[in-house]
């Protein structure tokens, strides 16, 4: 065993001593950041239960939501408030429900129910969100994870598979500081995507605004208008856009959003009038209240942003200062998370050893269609919700288990 060896095995001796129970496992915001919302627990009102039309909203009806939140999240999103639905608190539930729309009753001008397709698959770009896989793998969709090239994506593999292989119906996407790279899409390959020739007449691009306000700089660049881009190359039902308030508000108690073409709409509509009569109008109302306008989201977002990004500065400082010249990791710009890439054979080693020491990290393989990383070397790291103390010590002690995970492996033998 070499010195370097003994001092890690020593090093790690004491952090199981310590006792620790930390988490880093989820994207979830600090309670600093819900407490920015708190005005909200007492939105609207007694009195004030009713729309600008003056409808009651205690009541049942509105299935599309409330006009003037849509007008806001559209403003945000460059979606129409006749091409924008609000639903509950939950976009994934959404995610789900129009992919079992799919596969029962088919898309809008779709030829064929996608549960009649053989074989019928996702293009997945890798690594990626872990809840868009585990949707497609509930409902027996298969996953091509596709690897990204740096942080873009390849898009001569995507083009190719889309083109030759119509088994291949949809496709996820992060558009905007992507979960886990923090990897923003430019507008060339959003222009790809929307205009891409596909061998399946009713491919559905699967865009999910999970963080299309989450800036952590200075610099807010707007989400890009995948519906007229779409439009313009003459696909205007391709893209699905699915939007929430869950990391701007409270994620147990926000609002989701579905916007696309109005085919697509009418198609939704009327897959989701058999299964409600109306979504929380309250709750959407007290959003509507808090927010005010699309500019007062912005304000809002501004108000989160130094509290998540003090604590970006914090991890990255301890990344380089502890892994530099042994891993590399991204340096986001926005979003929840940063993608740590170990040497390979050594990421589920190295969770496995912080696990053991008290410290939960999202499990390996995670960002990876069946948890299954080729390489052994990606670690989701999510640094929102810990205290600035604990968000440290915890982040030192991956750092050891990393390079205890690394000394361990180079020593051994082949």
């Amino acid at each position: 065993m070499s010195t370097t060896t003994t001092a890690l095995e020593e090093q790690y001796a004491e952090l199981k001593a310590m006792g620790l129970s930390l988490d880093l496992t989820r994207g979830k915001p600090s309670p600093a950041q819900l407490d920015l919302s708190n005005a909200l627990l007492s939105l609207p009102g007694v009195d004030n239960y009713r729309d600008g039309t003056g409808t009651d909203l205690r009541n049942y009806g509105g299935p599309d939501g409330l006009p003037e939140l849509r007008a806001i999240f559209g403003e945000l999103h460059h979606i129409p408030t006749a091409q924008l639905l609000a639903y509950g608190n939950a976009s994934l539930q959404i995610m789900y429900d129009s992919t079992v729309h799919a596969l029962l009753h088919g898309v809008a001008r779709g030829e064929t129910p996608w549960r009649d397709v053989e074989g019928i698959s996702f293009i997945c770009p890798v690594p990626g969100y872990d809840r868009h896989f585990a949707v497609l793998e509930a409902l027996g969709i298969r996953m091509i994870p596709v690897p990204n090239l740096g942080e873009r994506l390849d898009l001569d593999t995507i083009r190719d598979l889309v083109a030759s292989d119509a088994s291949i119906r949809g496709m996820w996407i992060v558009p905007m500081y992507a979960n886990p790279t923090g990897a923003t899409l430019t507008v060339d390959e959003a222009e790809a995507l929307a205009g891409m020739q596909t061998a399946a007449p009713d491919f559905r691009l699967y865009w999910d605004n999970a963080y299309s306000v989450h800036h952590l700089t200075d610099d807010e660049p707007e989400t890009l208008d995948i519906l007229g881009m779409a439009a313009r190359a003459g696909h205007p039902d391709r893209p699905f856009v699915f939007a929430s308030t869950a990391k701007m508000t409270f994620p147990g108690a926000g609002v989701a959003f579905f916007g696309s073409s109005p085919a697509n709409i009418e198609w939704m509509k009327r897959h989701t009038a058999a299964q409600t009569i109306g979504p929380d109008k309250i709750n959407q109302l007290r959003h509507l209240r808090f927010f005010g306008d699309a500019e007062g989201v912005r304000a809002h977002m501004r108000r989160h942003r130094p509290i998540i990004a003090s604590r970006f500065s914090l991890a990255l400082d301890i990344l380089e200062r502890r892994l530099n010249g042994v891993a590399t990791w991204t340096h986001p710009l926005g979003g929840y998370f940063i993608s740590l890439e170990v040497p390979p054979g050594t990421a589920a080693a190295a969770i496995a050893l912080a696990g053991e020491a008290g410290v939960a990290v999202t499990p390996a393989g995670s960002a990876f269609p069946y948890r299954v990383d080729p390489l052994d070397s990606n670690i989701r790291i999510a640094p929102s919700f810990p205290t600035l103390e604990d968000l440290g010590t915890a982040l030192e002690a991956l750092c050891t288990c990393v390079l205890l995970a690394v000394e361990r492996n180079t020593e051994t033998p082949a």
